[in-house]
């Protein structure tokens, strides 16, 4: 019975030349393909027949040319193992190819890089990607996969996969806050994705300024400044920013701000200034745009639920799995007002994340997995900041650590002129380290020296190692 040539083995693009015949064409071919290293040695070749269905030749012409090129010693046939490439040296690439002007320069330099890497990094914004919860995700993965309409391995809905955004509706609803249906979320490639969709939007409508708070990524505000925003500072002090001076910047049609926990200093809007920023985007007919990065996060206080929760139709409600689960999913989300979600779907076009990853999330959410790993992590990460704290006290206590009610970072008080060379005697020792002043508004004027420590970033192997180091550098 003839086999379908869709069931044979590895596809192998051979282009035959030459006028010596079928077969030695073909090994011509397969020399040439593995003397200039795009057949790497190991490599295994399909089968005679496959490859024979597919030059559409005879299948003996292959066999005796894979039985000539192993008698030659370019190729090696072993039973169970098939016809691979035979182990030889790496040839040297010629000057201009890719890579470089040769095989080691790219060796070379991913070795330099290695030397250079740090042996711990406190830099804050990553979690513990160690603690992924691999064998939860991996049983999830398989009940959304089975369970998927076929439709859902389609191109799929710009918005984002209906189960993901019904999952996020109630999980939102119930743990933060959120006022908002399906039908108002947008599922985005990560929290960066979101912003540059916004700037479009927000470009599209005229407007000209985005307030953001004098102390935060510059990345983030960049988005907004790549699509031809300017990005005016807010104060930021112990209450949060200063949203009053909101109304000295009579161009800015949108704020940026981390109402829950603020981004590096620590502290949660003032309730007051909560409502007031809302009056002002309501007033204005501006927005608010909600950075809710660690939400989930909460040590001494009960949570500071969403800023969204006053003004659904004013507040933009950004969310992301990059601190609760792992940065490498590219899963964020965004709440919008009813009336900005065909704005953002026409901004994003047809950049849609992965139908499988947004399937396994839901199934996530909905089993009750996502809130287990997320207390567990908690738990974990309040430990490690109470080791932070309490190594302080004992070996460095004139060094005062604010920020630490919430999320996986805390803030370390230096002595005036001090942080560049703390920084760099961390460097020193294979320490990884974030100045305050490296997360400070260009135009925000000086400020306070001190360390952005993220305890969150190492794994557990590696904390004891991290601490340590750590103390060693404080002056």
């Amino acid at each position: 019975m003839t086999e379908s040539r869709a069931a044979f083995g590895a596809d192998l693009h051979v282009e035959l030349a030459g006028s010596g015949g079928l077969r030695a064409g073909l090994m011509d071919a397969l020399r040439e393909a593995v003397r200039t290293g795009r057949l790497a040695p190991g490599t295994r070749l399909p089968s005679s027949r496959s490859l024979a269905a597919d030059l559409r030749i005879a299948r003996n012409t292959v066999a005796d040319a894979y039985a000539e090129l192993v008698a030659e010693g370019w190729l090696t046939a072993r039973q169970g193992s098939g016809t691979r490439v035979a182990q030889r040296a790496v040839p040297r690439r010629r000057s201009g190819a890719a890579g470089g002007p040769g095989a080691a320069a790219p060796v070379a330099s991913r070795r330099a890089a290695a030397r250079r890497r740090p042996a711990y990094t406190l830099k804050p914004g990553t979690p513990d990607v160690s603690a992924f919860p691999r064998a939860a995700w991996l049983s999830a993965a398989r009940r959304a996969i089975v369970s998927a309409p076929s439709e859902a391995f389609d191109y799929g809905d710009a918005a984002g996969r209906p189960e993901l955004r019904e999952a996020l509706a109630g999980y939102l609803a119930r743990a933060r806050g959120v006022h908002a249906g399906p039908e108002r979320i947008v599922v985005c490639s990560g929290y960066v994705h979101a912003l540059r969709l916004l700037a479009t939007v927000l470009r599209a409508r005229r407007v000209r300024e985005v307030a953001v708070e004098s102390y935060g990524l510059d990345f983030h505000r960049g988005q907004f400044a790549d699509a031809g925003l300017r990005v005016p500072p807010l104060t930021v002090d112990e209450r949060g920013a200063r949203v009053g001076e909101l109304a000295a910047l009579p161009r800015a049609g949108a704020v940026l701000l981390t109402p829950a926990h603020q981004f590096p200093k620590g502290g949660a809007l003032h309730p007051d200034r909560r409502a007031a920023v809302v009056d002002w985007a309501a007033a204005g007919g501006a927005f608010v745009l909600e950075d809710d990065y660690d939400g989930e996060f909460r040590y001494d206080r009960q949570p500071v639920g969403a800023l969204q929760g006053l003004d659904p139709d004013r507040v933009v409600y950004l969310g992301t799995a990059s601190k609760s689960l792992a940065p490498g999913l590219r899963l964020s989300w965004m709440v919008l007002p009813g009336r900005l979600v065909p704005e953002v779907l026409a901004a994003k076009e047809y950049w849609a994340s992965s139908a499988t990853d947004q399937l396994t999330l839901a199934e996530f959410i909905t089993s009750g997995a996502y809130d287990r790993h997320v207390r567990a992590m908690r738990l974990r990460y309040r430990r490690r900041r109470d080791q932070l704290v309490a190594a302080l006290a004992e070996r460095a206590p004139h060094i005062r650590v604010t920020g630490i009610a919430a999320g996986l970072h805390a803030v370390l008080e230096l002595p005036p002129g001090t942080e560049e060379s703390v920084v760099r005697a961390a460097s020193w020792q294979g320490l990884a380290l974030t100045g305050l002043s490296e997360l400070r508004h260009e135009d925000a004027g000086p400020g306070p020296d001190g360390l952005v420590v993220g305890y969150g970033s190492p794994p557990d192997h590696g904390w004891a190692g991290a601490l340590d180091a750590l103390l060693r550098v404080l002056p």
